[in-house]
């Protein structure tokens, strides 16, 4: 399977603030995308996510079968927000999400001792501190099987022994033939990574 960005252009406001995008990620391949605030990293994640339309050019899947046959169903996608209803449990939040996203991957109870956060399900979401909340968001992409992670700074908010948890996830994930983009402003571990670096488009 491979994910090609072909001349990927996206705007924000009505204005271009990326253009000339193009990479190729083969299975087991990460890219990581740097730049300053502004450059556009979380709106190109955005529009590799299928959740913003491309201003110019295209993406799209290779090899990924009936199952992965476009970004959007192959990939999971996590932004700043965490995509968690407060005022459900942890479970709750990651129970609805492993069906809605089928593929079905970890149970949630393994998803939640994965990140560190076992015997902590029962609590509302709402409850747990912005690591812990990080954390839960993560292991969203444990409960339910998809071969592309778009990343939009992953590690934000999470200590040092998190970071290297995570790492640890990512690398594991690659090593499953899986694909990684993520967008940061740190080091995330992961040594042989591509690496795009976007500018200001002036």
């Amino acid at each position: 399977m491979r994910l090609i960005a072909e001349n990927l252009g996206g705007e924000r406001g009505g204005e271009t603030v990326f253009s000339g995008i193009g990479f190729a990620l083969e299975q087991g391949e990460a890219l990581i995308v740097t730049g300053p605030n502004g450059a556009g990293k979380s709106t190109l994640l955005r529009v590799l996510a299928g959740l913003l339309p491309a201003a110019e050019g295209r993406v799209r899947v290779e090899g990924g079968g009936e199952d992965f046959s476009s970004v959007a169903a192959a990939a999971h996608y996590l932004g700043h927000l965490n995509a968690m209803k407060t005022a459900l449990s942890v479970e709750e939040n990651l129970g609805f999400w492993r069906a809605f996203q089928g593929e079905p991957g970890l149970n949630v109870e393994e998803a939640l001792e994965t990140v560190g956060l076992g015997g902590l399900g029962h609590l509302p979401f709402g409850y747990l501190s912005t690591g812990q909340r990080r954390r839960a968001s993560i292991a969203k992409l444990l409960v339910s099987r998809r071969p592309v992670w778009l990343l939009d700074e992953p590690t934000a908010g999470l200590d040092k022994a998190s970071e290297e948890r995570f790492a640890g996830l990512m690398k594991g994930h690659l090593e499953d033939g899986g694909i990684v983009v993520a967008a940061t402003h740190l080091p995330l571990g992961l040594e042989g990574a591509k690496a795009l670096r976007m500018g200001i488009v002036s």
